[in-house]
């Protein structure tokens, strides 16, 4: 039987949790408040999408680059440093009055994206032992969905009857609520720390060899099928909706508020299952399981209403493997390469939605919704494949015996 965990321990995942719900809330409220960008911005339609990629790509770039500074510094001071810089970077919208200005802010908020990339769930392994990381993960992951079912509501609501900068500046609130935490009560690790300089090339050096290392490859190669068959599934989701089924905006705004209700339930449960039974059969049991689903999407979906309960089972069913991928990921290599390969993994995931959004449109446009439902089932199914036959259950040590206290006065140090 497991030891209960001290107090200490869900003040980290709360920290944490606040870290990935703010985080997540500012990339996701950006597609729901498009048109009123436009509209108010007097941005073309054309330009707008620009927005959403200019971010996925500093997230991309920053998420490279960073990772062997996370390795090198310590968790706890990117987590700081990332924080601190996404809270100034959505105070910047506020400021925003125009295309190239608001282009510039979410092109600050990527760059600051990408610093935080993997933070969170890098900070989980150094903290808590391997048979409480999918329990942790879970939990800090489930911000991600709590963002989906309020924040993103209440963003809109913001945007709506204040303007499109109200809602960054409420997410700039939630960050630097955030930073204060990680400052002053986010232990401080001692993390084996990476020796000489870090330079652009020491760390492509360093990625080239965490990637030689057994699974990892496949493991990064995992990631970037994951997303990839997320955004060719969800991406043309609420267009085939509005066109078949008259689904409206609100309808759309509710289905994602279940789909976040059920990430809440399913991700915590499985990643604490998978801490007793294994993450690998809780990946592809979802994997085959989603992939089915997914793939009878057009011929389960008779009606609008039958949309509801299916994106549930949906999301539950992603919500499963997300929580012990993650948390195997993190079982791959050691403290000191852990920031490495967390934000290499998702810059992999940035390019795995770049890639599934624009594949998405062609399928749409020359095939119909149906080919999207397939073409992310395949890539689901081999996700699973991937993860159960090429990326081993290795559990590394957790050093939860050399957390130091934090006070106040440490700060940066």
């Amino acid at each position: 039987m497991r030891a209960p965990l001290p107090a200490s321990s869900r003040l980290v995942v709360f920290t944490l949790w606040l870290l990935v719900f703010g985080a997540s809330s500012q990339i996701m409220i950006i597609s729901p408040i498009l048109p009123q960008i436009g509209e108010q911005l007097g941005v073309p339609e054309a330009a707008l999408g620009t927005l959403v990629a200019a971010y996925s790509i500093m997230v991309g770039i920053f998420a490279v680059l960073s990772g062997p500074f996370s390795d090198a510094m310590g968790r706890r001071r990117m987590i700081l440093v990332g924080s601190g810089v996404m809270t100034i970077a959505l105070l910047s919208h506020v400021a925003v009055g125009g295309y190239f200005t608001f282009l510039a802010a979410r092109i600050f908020a990527g760059m600051a994206g990408g610093i935080l990339s993997g933070a969170a769930v890098s900070y989980v392994g150094d903290f808590f032992p391997p048979d409480r990381r999918g329990w942790a993960v879970g939990w800090v992951m489930s911000g991600a969905a709590a963002g989906q079912i309020a924040g993103i509501p209440l963003g809109v609501q913001l945007a709506e009857h204040l303007g499109i900068r109200a809602p960054f500046l409420g997410f700039a609130v939630v960050m630097a609520g955030t930073f204060v935490l990680v400052l002053t009560r986010l232990p401080r690790l001692n993390d084996q720390r990476v020796p000489g300089r870090v330079t652009l090339a020491s760390g492509f050096r360093g990625y080239r060899s965490l990637l030689q290392r057994p699974g990892v490859a496949w493991g990064a190669t995992g990631f970037f099928l994951m997303y990839l068959g997320l955004s060719l599934f969800v991406v043309y989701l609420p267009v085939w909706l509005s066109t078949e089924h008259g689904a409206t905006a609100n309808h759309i705004s509710l289905l994602y508020a279940i789909g976040g209700i059920a990430h809440v339930i399913a991700g915590p449960f499985a990643g604490n299952l998978s801490d007793r039974i294994g993450r690998r059969v809780l990946i592809l049991a979802s994997c085959l399981g989603l992939s089915v689903v997914m793939a009878l999407t057009t011929t389960l979906i008779t009606a609008l209403w039958i949309s509801f309960p299916f994106f549930f089972v949906v999301m539950a069913l992603l919500a499963v493997r997300v929580s012990p991928f993650s948390a195997l990921l993190i079982g791959l290599v050691e403290d000191d390469r852990r920031g490495s390969l967390m934000s290499l993994s998702v810059a992999l995931g940035q390019v795995g939605i770049a890639v599934g959004s624009a594949v998405a449109g062609l399928l749409y446009a020359g095939r119909g919704y149906g080919s999207n439902t397939v073409a992310g089932a395949v890539a689901v199914l081999a996700m699973g494949l991937v993860v159960w036959y090429l990326v081993p259950e290795n559990a590394s040590r957790g050093p939860l015996e050399h957390v130091e206290a934090v006070s106040v006065t440490e700060g940066l140090e």
